[in-house]
C-alpha cells in the first residue's frame, strides 16, 4: 500500500511539500537545533551536524501582482538558489546557506524598496488576515485596506524590536473568523450588526429552504409563508449576524452599510510560554467603516500598542500585561470607554467569558 501511494500518479492537490524544499533542508530535516535572531527580520538556524541557514523575512501582502512577484522571483534566483517561501502571515521568506551572499541580499532588499524586514521577535507581526470587500460574500468590512492602514502607522514597530514582547495582529472581516482574531494580541474583527434581509419573492427559487433553516448556528431560522410565497422568518433575538444563512441562501443578504463596522479584541495568544493560551477580549464594540484609511481604528490600535510599550515588563505579551494591571486599569490606560456591550450575556458563553458586572473601579 504504501508503495502503491509513493509511485501513485495524480493531479489532484499540491505537488507533496518536500519536493519544493532547499537541499540543505532536505538534508537536516529533523536536526534543527536552535534559531537566533540577529536584526529584525533575519535569522540564523543552526543544525547538529552543524550547517546554517540563514532566513530574511520580509513583509509582504496577500494579494500581489505579477510583475512584483517577478521580482521576488529574480531576487530568489539571483540569492537563494530559486527557493523562497511564503508565511501564513503574508511574509516571504529568502533563505540562504552561504553566508556570503546573506548581505548582498539586504541590500538588494533595501534597494527594492517593496520588501521591509522585519515581523520578528519583540515587534509587530504582519497582520493575517480575511479577504474583505476583494473576494468574501459576508465581510463586514474590507480586510486589505484596513491592514495597509493599520501597518504604515505601526511600521516602526515592525522593523525594530522595541516592544516588550511580540504583538500579533489579525484581522477576520466577519465573526466566522477565518483570520483567527479569537487568540491574537490585537484582532480586527468586522462585525454585522442587522439580521439578513429576506427576498421572500424569489427565495424558495434561489435556495433549499431546509438546507438554509439548517446552516443557523442558533436555531434563529424557520419555515413561513409569505403571501404565496414559500420563505423562512428571523427571530431577530437570536440572530448573531453571523451570515452562515446568506452563505447557503443568497437571497437573504446581510451587508449593511450603516449597521456594518469593526470590533476591536485583544489580549489572545496562541502560546503557552509564561502562561496559558488565552482567548481574545473585547475592547471596543463598534466602529463604523471609514474606508479609505480607518483613522478611528488606526489611531485606536496606536494608543493600544503605545500604551501597552510604555507599561509592560520584558516578554509580557499584551494579554499577560491587561491580566496583571486588571482590566479595569486597561480601559483607564487606553481610555477605551468600558459600556454595556463588554458585559457578555451571549448564552453559549455563559461558562468561558466574564458575565459580571462586578469591575472594581
Amino acid at each position: 500500500m504504501a508503495e502503491f501511494q509513493a509511485n501513485k500518479i495524480t493531479d489532484i492537490g499540491p505537488p507533496k511539500y518536500d519536493e519544493m524544499w532547499p537541499q540543505v533542508i532536505k538534508d537536516n530535516y529533523g536536526k534543527w537545533l536552535y534559531h537566533d535572531i540577529l536584526e529584525p527580520g533575519v535569522l540564523v538556524h543552526v543544525s547538529e551536524s552543524g550547517a546554517k541557514v540563514w532566513s530574511l523575512r520580509c513583509g509582504a501582502t496577500r494579494l500581489m501582482t505579477t510583475m512584483f512577484l517577478e521580482q521576488v522571483c529574480k531576487l530568489a534566483d539571483e540569492y537563494c538558489g530559486g527557493f523562497f517561501r511564503f508565511t501564513t502571515r503574508n511574509n516571504i521568506e529568502f533563505i540562504v546557506s552561504d553566508e556570503s551572499k546573506l548581505e548582498p541580499l539586504k541590500k538588494a532588499l533595501a534597494d527594492n524598496g517593496a520588501l521591509p524586514l522585519g515581523g520578528t521577535g519583540a515587534g509587530v507581526t504582519n497582520i493575517v488576515h480575511t479577504q474583505g470587500w476583494v473576494h468574501c460574500h459576508t465581510p463586514a468590512i474590507d480586510a486589505s485596506g484596513v491592514v495597509k492602514a493599520v501597518m504604515d502607522e505601526l511600521f516602526d514597530y515592525f522593523n525594530s524590536h522595541k516592544l516588550p514582547a511580540q504583538v500579533r495582529i489579525s484581522l477576520a472581516c466577519c465573526l466566522n473568523m477565518c483570520g483567527a482574531v479569537h487568540c491574537s494580541d490585537i484582532s480586527i474583527l468586522g462585525v454585522h450588526r442587522k439580521p439578513p434581509v429576506i427576498e421572500h419573492s424569489h427565495l424558495d427559487k434561489m435556495c433549499e429552504i431546509p438546507t438554509t433553516i439548517a446552516a443557523c448556528p442558533t436555531a434563529a431560522i424557520k419555515p413561513n409563508k409569505v403571501d404565496e410565497f414559500k420563505s423562512v422568518a428571523v427571530n431577530a433575538d437570536r440572530c448573531m449576524f453571523c451570515g452562515n444563512c446568506y452563505t447557503m441562501c443568497p437571497a437573504m443578504p446581510l451587508a449593511d452599510a450603516a449597521g456594518d463596522g469593526i470590533a476591536l479584541w485583544v489580549g489572545g495568544k496562541v502560546s503557552n510560554a509564561k502562561s496559558m493560551p488565552m482567548f481574545s477580549k473585547l475592547a471596543v464594540p463598534y466602529i463604523p467603516n471609514e474606508p479609505p484609511r480607518w483613522p478611528t481604528t488606526v489611531n485606536t490600535i496606536k494608543k493600544i500598542v503605545e500604551v501597552y510599550a510604555g507599561d509592560a515588563m520584558k516578554y509580557e505579551r499584551v494579554g499577560e500585561w491587561a491580566q496583571r494591571i486588571g482590566w479595569e486599569k486597561f480601559f483607564e490606560k487606553t481610555g477605551l470607554e468600558f459600556s454595556h456591550h463588554h458585559i457578555d450575556d451571549y448564552r453559549f458563553a455563559a461558562t468561558t467569558w466574564r458575565t459580571s458586572t462586578q469591575f472594581k473601579w
